[in-house]
Parts: structure tokens; sequence; C-alpha cells
């Protein structure tokens, strides 16, 4: 276990609580790409700078400044042209464990779209070779991986299409869920059922985005149409109280990300966001931080955050950490030796105060 008296700080210098940097976490919800840290990026930027991203640190922050969700897309689409090799993905990979390792993440659901890759011209099997590798270096540092592959919604149905097949026929071990991204608006998710249909046939389950930036009627469609057993973001549901009572009956988790919701203008203050609505509600919810790099957050940091804004006890912290165990894909061994990690520090650090 590691040290608690150590005290971690964020990238802008933010103090997090002893407590928070010690307690072991999962993670639901977090894309390879929006992941990766700003020295990670710039590497990546000064191996390729033909695509054109910033090559030193204050101006690619800046770069990450995003008026609205649009500019977000635009943004993320420019920065995974970067990724254009097999070396690329596995390095992305190891790096977004290190940096997992250091917040003590101990399991990670971790966002990878084939599609984008694939498009950049990496060849279908070394792109399962890479996360492969990538992976197993995650593990080194002590934490596990687990992939879900996204469609990115504004490529559209035949996106969907290449992607699945790309899982049926490659998909490495580690393959958990399979996902829906990108752009809510103008993108049906009735339109992906059967893309989902032949996921779920594999054994995968379905975590799409919904209810991000659309109303509650995206995360209807997500349940009914793509048998979501999990919502990623889903916080629009708040408007929809028979929405909000079907989750809870169903036991639906919803992956929630305040930060991000915060940057990308999902929601124009912490003081409006729907989480501790959902929460009181008994929505099952996990806390995420999505696109950490981008967002300059860190999973830990939304822990504080979700203490400070939303006035959750240190116990309530721990109470979100088992849920996201709980609520993740993870092999029961992995879920197990979590919880019982979660059980000890609260024992030490909580019980015992």
């Amino acid at each position: 276990m590691s040290n608690p008296s150590a005290v971690s700080v964020t990238e802008r210098g933010r103090p997090v609580d002893p407590f928070v940097h010690a307690l072991p976490k999962a993670e639901l919800h977090v894309h390879l790409l929006g992941a990766a840290s700003v020295e990670t990026v710039l590497g990546l930027a000064r191996r390729h700078p033909e695509v054109g991203v910033p090559v030193d640190e204050s101006t690619l922050r800046d770069f990450y400044r995003f008026r609205d969700f649009a500019h977000f897309i635009e943004v993320y689409i420019q920065t995974n042209q970067l990724v254009t090799t097999p070396q690329d993905v596995e390095d992305l990979v190891a790096g977004v464990g290190a940096d997992m390792a250091a917040q003590n993440i101990r399991y990670a659901e971790l966002t990878v779209t084939p599609d984008s890759q694939l498009l950049m011209g990496i060849a279908p099997d070394e792109l399962a070779e890479a996360l492969t590798r990538g992976r197993a270096r995650a593990r080194t540092e002590g934490v596990v991986l687990g992939w879900i592959y996204d469609i990115p919604g504004e490529l559209g149905l035949p996106s969907g299409e290449r992607t699945i097949d790309w899982v049926e026929r490659y998909a490495p071990e580690g393959s958990v869920g399979f996902g829906l991204g990108g752009p809510e608006i103008g993108v049906e998710r009735p339109q992906f059922a059967e893309v989902f249909a032949r996921a779920r046939a594999l054994g995968l389950k379905s975590v799409p985005h919904a209810g991000e930036t659309t109303g509650p009627q995206t995360v209807r469609d997500a349940l009914d149409a793509l048998g979501a057993v999990r919502i990623g973001h889903g916080i629009r549901a708040a408007d929809d109280p028979a929405l909000v009572a079907e989750l809870v009956e169903r036991q639906i988790p919803l992956e929630i990300a305040p930060t991000s919701n915060l940057c990308t203008g999902a929601v124009a203050s912490l003081e409006e966001h729907p989480f501790p609505v959902l929460r009181d509600a008994g929505v099952l919810v996990t806390l995420n931080s999505d696109d950490p790099g981008m967002f300059d957050t860190t999973l830990e940091h939304e822990y504080q955050l979700a203490h400070d804004a939303f006035g959750l006890s240190l116990a309530d912290l721990a109470d979100l950490a088992r849920a996201a165990v709980d609520a993740s894909f993870a092999p029961d061994d992995v879920k197990l030796a979590v919880r019982d990690e979660i059980d000890e520090v609260v024992a030490e650090l909580l019980l015992e105060s």
C-alpha cells in the first residue's frame, strides 16, 4: 500500500487530501488518447510535428482550452492524428498506466477507438499487439487494464461496422466492453443496435455515452436500443424523474466526470451539476476523469472535487471507490483484491482517526 502520509498534487498544484491519494481506486470511464498526459502528448507531437499539435507545454495547454463540446471534438480528432504507429499506441497505454499507478488506481477500463487508429494506417493485428504490450507494461506498474472499444459517433454507422469487424477478429485479452462516444447531437443511438448486438454476442458489455450534451431520451435509447448495462455520463437523466426511478430500480451505474462536463460546457458550473441530485435519488454513480490529460485533471482530483464541491465525506468517497469496483467488469479476483485494499485504507486512516 502507498504511504498514506504522502500528499499528491495535481498539475495545477491543487492539494489532495492524503486519504484521497491513498484510497485504492477503479476508473470506468477514461479514454486512451484523452488520458495521455501533457508530457506524453508533447513527446508524440515532437515525433510527428507535421500534424500541427503544439510542441511546447504552454501552447499545448492553451490548445486544450475548449470553447464548447464541438471544439473539444475538433481538438480530439486533430490530436488523434499523432497516433500513427503501433509504438505510439503502446507508449500511450504505458504512459497512462504509469499515471494511474501514481494515483493508486488499481484497475481501469480504458476506452480505445480502434477505427481512429485503423484510419491512421495502423494494421489491425499490429493494433491488437500494441495494446497487449502496453497492457503488460501497465501491469508491471500495478495497474490492471480492461479494454472498452468505442465507435466515434461523428463517423456514423460505417465506423461502427468497421469497429465491430475489428473486435470480432482481433480483440486482445482483457476486452470487456463496447461503447459509443463522440458527439450525441445528430448521432441517433438506435442506428447502432445491430452493431451492439454483435458486441454483446461476444460477451462484451454495452456501455455507450448518453445524456451528456443531449436530454434524457438519449439515455433511454441507450438502454432500449443498445442494451446498455452502464451509461457513460448520463447526467441529463436527472431531468426525467421516471428515468431516474428506472435507473435506480435496474441498478444501472452512471460514469460521471464532473470536470469533463465543466470543460466541455455540458454543465455551466459545478453548482448546477446533477451529480448530487442523482446520488441522493439512489442512482449508482461513479467518479471518472474521462480525458484527464486534456482537462487538466486526475481521478484523485475528481474525488477531491466531490469532497469540496459536493460535500461528500471521506467515508462517502470510500463508498464511491467501492461502487466503482462493483460496477466494473473486472475479474472477480481483481475486484476482491481492490475491495480488500479499500477496506484496509479505511480501517487505517478513518476508523482509527
